[in-house]
Formats: structure tokens, C-alpha cells, sequence
């Protein structure tokens, strides 16, 4: 039932930023948590961010808390996920995810979109 599409990743230097977009399309969405994952190379699939698209409630994991910002625009459609102070550590993978409110698991992935950080 819903349809997500990653971009804006690319090449960027430690302590610099990006800015990821997930354009969202299907019906319902509005009943969704939208989520942000990354997976670096070996290494398992990690959360990193979500968001309630009815109230824009955050959740955050510790390791990007204070550094990454994740919000929605409603009337485009679009999670964002706003990365500052870039270490190379966050070098990955990183794929929008969406759920029921009330589900534990992500059904709904993108296709990623890569994240390097250049020491």
C-alpha cells in the first residue's frame, strides 16, 4: 500500500552534511510510521530515525541523536532525514522504511541510497 523512493545521497566530508529525501506515495500513509535505516558494509541493518506522520513524534537512535534530524512535509509527501556533523562511521546504506503506527516490523522499504563519508 505504500510506494517509497529514496535520493539525495552522495560523497561528503567528515563534518559536513546531507540531506536525505523519501518521496511517500499510496493510500493511507497518514496511519504509518515512517522510519530511516542504514547498512554498512557486513554489518546488520540499524535503525536510525523515526517519525509519526499523523503527529510528527520523533524517535532517535543514540548514536545520530544531536546530529540528525528526520521530519516530514505533508503536503509534499516527503520524509526527510537531515544529517550534520557526518562521521565517516556513518558511511552506509541508508533506506526509508514504513510501518502500521501499532506494528513492531517495517513492511515497506526503498530502494537506499548511499552515504559515504570521507575521512
Amino acid at each position: 500500500q505504500v510506494q517509497l523512493v529514496e535520493s539525495g545521497g552522495g560523497l561528503v566530508q567528515a563534518g559536513g552534511s546531507l540531506r536525505l529525501s523519501c518521496g511517500v506515495s499510496g493510500r493511507t500513509f497518514i496511519r504509518y510510521t515512517m522510519g530511516w535505516f542504514r547498512q554498512a558494509p557486513g554489518a546488520e541493518r540499524e535503525f536510525v530515525a523515526a517519525i509519526n506522520w499523523r503527529n510528527s513524534s520523533t524517535h532517535y537512535a543514540d548514536s545520530v541523536k544531536g546530529r540528525f534530524t528526520i521530519s516530514r512535509d505533508m503536503a509534499k509527501n516527503t520524509v526527510y532525514l537531515e544529517m550534520n556533523s557526518l562521521k565517516p562511521d556513518d558511511t552506509a546504506v541508508y533506506y526509508c522504511a514504513a510501518r502500521e503506527v501499532v506494528a513492531l516490523r517495517y513492511v515497506y522499504w526503498g530502494q537506499g541510497t548511499q552515504v559515504t563519508v570521507s575521512s
